[in-house]
């Protein structure tokens, strides 16, 4: 999958590391103001260390933790992707569901963030929404010098503590319809604990 600022993620709380100006985060203002920030820290995070300029994905999973985790609602992110069998997994199938498929995507993006450069850039488009509403697409594009800018659109949901990303479009690709196949169909040959396996045997 490419592109890579979500969860492309995007995101953060924490300390920027030295050299990064980290920007105000406000869960509560309109989508596109939050998104911006939020992209924008964790590609700053990115740029400034380099470790994760020289492709240390282990060092780069670590910055995704930091900055995009906290605002990704990865249950609902789950929940959607294993659709109907969500409901005829446990409690406990459904953490572990979780847990797992979090693993999953800090790697697919840890892989996605060693194309960035110093000269990666993150362009807000137009906001077509209503920011009013408690469901929002936020439209982004991604310039990489010397090559075509890649379009990633993030969904959000409006929760009590505010805005949180639940899934991206890469090029026409969302993640959770993707991930919904692929989920159905392992599930069907080995059940939720064979997903659950497969998953965790990728990180």
């Amino acid at each position: 999958m490419a592109g890579p600022c979500l969860l492309g993620a995007a995101l953060g709380l924490a300390a920027a590391p030295a050299g990064a100006a980290e920007r105000p985060v406000d869960p509560l203002a309109a989508p596109n103001d939050f998104l911006e920030a939020v992209a924008n820290n964790m590609l700053d995070a990115v740029k400034a260390d380099p470790l994760a300029l020289q492709g240390d994905t282990g060092h780069i999973a670590d910055l995704v933790r930091r900055y995009a985790l906290p605002h990704v609602d990865m249950n609902k992110t789950t929940r959607l992707a294993a659709g109907r069998h969500w409901r005829q997994a446990s409690a406990a199938q459904q953490e572990a569901l979780v847990q797992a498929f979090t693993g999953t995507l800090i790697r697919t993006y840890s892989g996605a963030f060693t194309r960035v450069t110093s000269g990666t850039t993150i362009t807000l488009l137009p906001f077509r929404g209503d920011p009013k509403a408690d469901d929002a697409v936020v439209r982004t594009s991604i310039s990489q010098p010397n090559s075509p800018p890649i379009g990633v659109d993030y969904r959000l949901e409006r929760t009590d503590a505010g805005w949180k990303v639940y899934d991206l479009n890469v090029e026409g690709i969302w993640l959770i319809q993707n991930y919904r196949n692929q989920f159905a169909a392992e599930i069907g040959r080995s059940g939720i604990d064979g997903l659950i396996k497969a998953l965790n045997a990728k990180q």
